[in-house]
Formats: structure tokens, sequence, C-alpha cells
């Protein structure tokens, strides 16, 4: 329906109501991108926090469907090969843009439904993230930069550079090899 803000997903022909803060939002975005946790615990973390009350577990694939569907915005959204952009990492200036567009502190607000958190952000405007993604889109598609984008990278590497994130086994497992060497 045109102007409604789900607030309970529809799982075999139940409603079932949903969390829906930005913030609970944004902590099932960073769970589903952590490199610790297997596809069995990102599921489970999901359903577990967007979902406010049990299901039967005959539900859990058609919930975790609905689940991703709703924190794409409504739509079916396309994989890209490549990451431009980290919850984490960016969090100061997503909130920072997110802030100006909302016109207001929304870390404050008691309430924000994630659709309109996510309108937000997708009105973000020319400013420091815009430029961000823009160059991490450049680099991962290995185009050119602009003089002005190559400077600004040299000064903020930093900022621009996404870190790699990689399990802790993983990590245990390189800092074994390099203690070896």
């Amino acid at each position: 329906m045109i102007g409604q803000l789900p607030i309970s997903l529809n799982i075999g022909e139940i409603e079932y109501a949903i969390n829906s803060d930005y913030r609970i939002g944004l902590i099932l975005m960073v769970a589903l991108s952590d490199p610790d946790l297997s596809s069995q615990e990102k599921a489970y973390i999901l359903v577990k926090n967007l979902y406010c009350d049990e299901m039967p577990n005959e539900l859990i694939g058609e919930a975790i469907k609905k689940a991703t569907w709703y924190l794409d915005g409504g739509k079916e959204q396309k994989k890209q090969s490549y990451k431009v952009m980290d919850w984490e990492q960016d969090e100061a200036m997503i909130f920072a843009s997110v802030n100006k567009i909302a016109g207001k502190e929304i870390r404050m607000v008691e309430y924000m439904h994630w659709w309109t958190f996510l309108g937000y952000f997708n009105e973000i405007g020319e400013g420091l993230y815009t430029n961000v993604l823009s160059i991490r889109q450049k680099k991962a598609k290995n185009k050119k930069l602009e003089k002005y984008e190559r400077d600004f990278y040299n000064d903020n590497r930093s900022l621009i550079d996404l870190k790699t994130k990689i399990s802790k086994e993983d990590q245990e497992l390189k800092e074994k090899l390099l203690k070896l060497l």
C-alpha cells in the first residue's frame, strides 16, 4: 500500500509483528556482514531480532526472505560484486549526512521506522560521504580518479579504504603463520 510503513510481515498467512525501529535495522545490517558469523547464526540473529514473536521452524525460510525484503526497503536488491560501504566504519559520516537530510539528530529520536531511515539515507546529497563512496566505487571498478579525487584519496586513505574484516579464526591462523616466519 502506498504510504504505509510495515510494522508486521505476513508469513504463512499470519501477521508477525516486527521491531521496525531503524536501530534494529542497523544492528541487523552489521550482523549480516560479520565474517565471524555462519549463515545459520546470521539467520538466527535476523529472525530473533526482527520478529517480536516466536514462529514455527517450517516458516523460518519464508521469514528470512521477508526480512531481507524488509531490510532492502521493500525492494528486491541485486548484490553488488564489490563493496563500497560499511555501516560500522562509515557510521559517523552516515549519521552526519542523514541528520542533515532529516534536519535533526536522529539518534536522539525515540523511534524512527527503518524505511524512514532508508529514505533519508537514499537522499544523501553531495558531501563528504558521497565523495568517499564515489572514490570507493571508481577504485572498485578500476576507473581512473580525477586529480582532485586522487589528492583527496591520498589525504584521506584511512577514511576511504574499507578495512578488511576477517574472522577471528582466520586472524588466529594468520598470526600463527606470521610467528612461523
